[in-house]
């Protein structure tokens, strides 16, 4: 039988009901595609459901909670010369997978697609699609669709060479806004990223509201800046989320949590390369400040 191009590796913790929703999605793909589910130390009945219910799906138990870099652990597990993401509570459309590995086979430097992503029951478009779609970044002759330096993590697929070359997501992130911090990594080894349309995936996130998410966004958003982002640039985003920390709880919040952060980050601190970091300001309307 011949290996599909294309596997999917799901992060998940404690979410078993909504996962067997995306693993039965996942299941009726006309692509068949491998699906390995990393559970980040859930305490429900996550392993239990999916050894029952989908004994076809391999499931990578981590000790502990890892976060995004789950991920990663699933990356490696795999050899399938592409991997999709998806989270517990997204799939992709029928046919998306095979037309992204025919992308990734015609385009050598594509490192990252950013797939359309339609939300909720209703198929809404995430307002994220317009965004990329309206990249500033323009085509690549060498690369499909547009190119840009963002993406949803679930609605990406990578080149697991690629991947594993820029070093995955980020283990100080852990969760939240991580996916533009290996957007850089990509673009800063040579790799493209491209939002390409054509490629659907679907995203029924949970309505009830995320306690500390404004928090946890802001906070790596800036742990980004002084990662990857000139001194002048992270400073700067330093002191205005000072300054709304002053009114607002989750900024206090997120400021706290990059300053016992901030150490890890200057030692693991990597300035973009010009070219990279030109496209990083042209996104971010910060033209002024210099590498």
């Amino acid at each position: 039988m011949t290996q599909a191009p294309v596997g999917i590796v799901i992060a998940t913790r404690n979410r078993s009901a909504a996962l067997a929703e995306t693993l039965s999605r996942l299941g009726a793909l006309p692509e068949r595609p491998p699906v390995l589910v990393v559970d980040n130390a859930s305490t429900d009945d996550t392993r239990t459901m999916v050894a029952r219910d989908f004994p076809h799906v391999r499931v990578l138990a981590l000790p502990f909670n890892r976060g995004a870099l789950a991920r990663t652990h699933g990356v490696r597990a795999l050899d399938t010369p592409y991997v999709a993401f998806s989270d517990d509570d997204s799939w992709w459309a029928p046919g998306a997978l095979s037309r992204a590995a025919r992308l990734f086979d015609q385009h050598p430097r594509l490192g990252l697609l950013a797939a359309r992503t339609l939300v909720g029951p209703d198929g809404a478009p995430d307002p994220l699609n317009e965004v990329l779609a309206d990249s500033p970044l323009g085509p690549a002759a060498d690369l499909p669709g547009t190119q840009v330096l963002g993406f949803l993590a679930c609605a990406s697929v990578v080149r697991r060479s690629a991947y594993l070359d820029a070093g995955g997501f980020h283990r100080l992130l852990f969760f939240g806004g991580e996916e533009t911090l290996l957007a850089y990594d990509l673009a800063a080894r040579g790799w493209g990223v491209s939002h390409c349309p054509d490629v659907t995936a679907h995203h029924h996130p949970d309505p009830a509201p995320r306690v500390h998410r404004r928090a946890v966004m802001r906070r790596n958003e800036l742990l980004t800046a002084w990662l990857r982002r000139p001194l002048p640039y992270a400073l700067a985003r330093t002191r205005d989320l000072a300054a709304d920390a002053g009114h607002d709880g989750q900024a206090r919040r997120a400021l706290r949590e990059t300053l016992v952060r901030l150490p890890t980050a200057l030692h693991a601190r990597r300035a973009l390369p010009p070219n990279v970091e030109r496209a990083a300001r042209l996104l971010d309307g910060s033209p002024g400040v210099t590498a």
